[in-house]
């Protein structure tokens, strides 16, 4: 079979990079060869295995589907599909900081240097994508130990829990502290009351015009009652592109401006994602895009309708939660959508495992891995060897993890759950922002090829309506 393959395939759109041998490997059987005529194979540094799915799915399923997969992409790319006024994130990605990076620049360092707190005020695509970055690339305890130079960061208006509120305040007490509202109206109920305590704290603490130089507004152009607001106030402002919705802003100063204050590099993130954007334009089944996007939607066909999105970093949890609304939002429309659920492996694995492995087979699951960290942890011996670990004496934690994410794919695979699994190497910022704006594409191309728009979100507004006229909101009284 090895040599039938190497023969018909060698060079085409069905061979992915295998980077640590240096070849390639069929993505229908898996079966790695050397591949002579793709020279531009290793450009990739996201790959896609999708090895573990072909117990569900056949070749001739993803061939099928293949003119689906190009007409998404160019409905995308050509702006020429529904909600096509939103698609500003594609050319989000520079290779130079542009004159808005740099306020942003200069605004964090700012930020970094006058105050111990830095509290995000926004909900849903407002915080989620600065919190996923944050969390991924220095760990979900960074907080601990910040202040002035290096300021912890805080998340509010993104629930209406007094309990979280009271925790802010005690979290605030005798600090230093600055906050970015993020809002394209300024009129979302959750970001508009932490708004306004959050404002009078600072006037009452620093005085008008000391809390004036401490308020940072992301927010529409030219209109909505934040930007008035702003402008009537005299707060520093920063743009969310009209023609940027939300979920898809973390490229704007949306994400930028928090991932700057907790000190990471804005313009390596934006470079990664100009590696995604030049990378993954390609119209075949040599992108990875398109293999994840195709098997995705195959795989809903055939009756799978939850994706379990993972990974093995307990850091991950938050970009699972960006990952979740991102394509929750995008697809979830007229009476369709796969349902995203994210999870924590290991941990989940003692909780959610048992469903995943023999609970109602309509799931599929992808996972996400990274390389492991150069600071390797070598697991010791103990003479008396009450816990039976001493077989591990001398491997390192990355080699348990490693052989902890093979047994559990070949578990889940076994008890019919297709896996597909994201290769991301190194953990950066650079491969972040490639990271980002590779699941932005996916999504889009994803949510076209299920025939949904997806850019807007009318379900959401269901919850606010009948909200507001419980609460006696003028204008919604009936």
């Amino acid at each position: 079979m090895k040599k039938a393959i190497e023969s018909e395939r060698q060079g085409t759109e069905f061979c992915r990079p295998d980077f640590n041998k240096r070849t390639c490997v069929c993505a229908f059987f898996a079966v790695p060869y050397t591949c002579t005529t793709r020279k531009d194979v290793f450009r990739y540094m996201i790959t896609v295995d999708i090895s573990n799915v072909w117990g569900q799915l056949t070749l001739a399923d993803l061939l099928a589907i293949e003119k689906e997969v190009a007409d998404a992409h160019a409905a995308l790319a050509d702006g020429t599909g529904e909600g096509n006024e939103y698609l500003g994130w594609l050319n989000l990605p520079v290779r130079e900081a542009t004159d808005e990076m740099k306020r942003i620049q200069a605004a964090a360092k700012k930020i970094r240097e006058s105050s111990d707190v830095f509290v995000v005020v926004g909900i849903g695509g407002s915080y989620l994508g600065s919190r996923a970055a944050i969390e991924l690339l220095q760990g979900t305890n960074r907080n601990i130990g910040k202040g002035k130079g290096d300021p912890q960061i805080f998340f509010a208006g993104n629930s209406l829990s007094t309990r979280h509120w009271n925790e802010l305040c005690r979290l605030l007490e005798d600090k230093d502290f600055s906050i970015a509202i993020i809002s394209k109206s300024g009129t979302t109920t959750e970001p508009a009351i932490a708004t306004r305590a959050l404002r009078w704290m600072l006037e009452r603490k620093y005085g008008t015009d000391g809390a004036r130089e401490r308020i940072f507004a992301i927010t529409d152009p030219c209109k909505g009652a934040l930007r008035q607001m702003a402008a009537e106030e005299g707060w520093e402002t920063f743009v969310i592109p009209s023609n940027v919705g939300g979920r898809f802003s973390v490229l704007t100063a949306v994400g930028l401006l928090p991932l700057a204050v907790a000190g990471i590099d804005i313009l390596e993130l934006m470079n990664g994602a100009a590696d995604a954007k030049e990378s993954y334009d390609l119209r075949s089944f040599e992108n990875p895009v398109w293999q994840y996007a195709a098997v995705r939607n195959l795989l809903y066909r055939s009756g799978k309708a939850t994706e379990i999105f993972t990974s093995f970093e307990p850091g991950f949890r938050m970009f699972g939660a960006w990952w979740q609304q991102l394509f929750g939002e995008s697809e979830g429309k007229d009476g369709k959508g796969i349902f995203p659920v994210t999870a924590e492996f290991t941990a989940d694995l003692h909780s959610l495992g048992q469903m995943i492995q023999a609970g109602e087979r309509n799931i599929f699951e992808t996972m996400v891995r990274f390389d492991a960290p150069e600071q390797k942890y070598t697991i010791g011996g103990d003479w008396k060897n009450l816990d039976g670990l001493n077989y591990l004496e001398g491997k390192t934690l990355d080699f348990v993890d490693e052989k902890a994410y093979l047994g559990t794919v070949t578990a889940h695979v076994d008890g019919g759950v297709p896996v597909i699994t994201m290769d991301c190497g190194e953990l950066n910022p650079r491969k972040v922002g490639e990271l980002f704006y590779f699941l932005e594409l996916c999504c889009g191309v994803s949510a076209y090829i299920l025939g949904v728009n997806p850019f807007n979100q009318p379900g959401v507004e269901m919850y606010k309506r009948n909200m507001f006229q419980l609460l006696g909101k003028p204008g919604y009284e009936k």
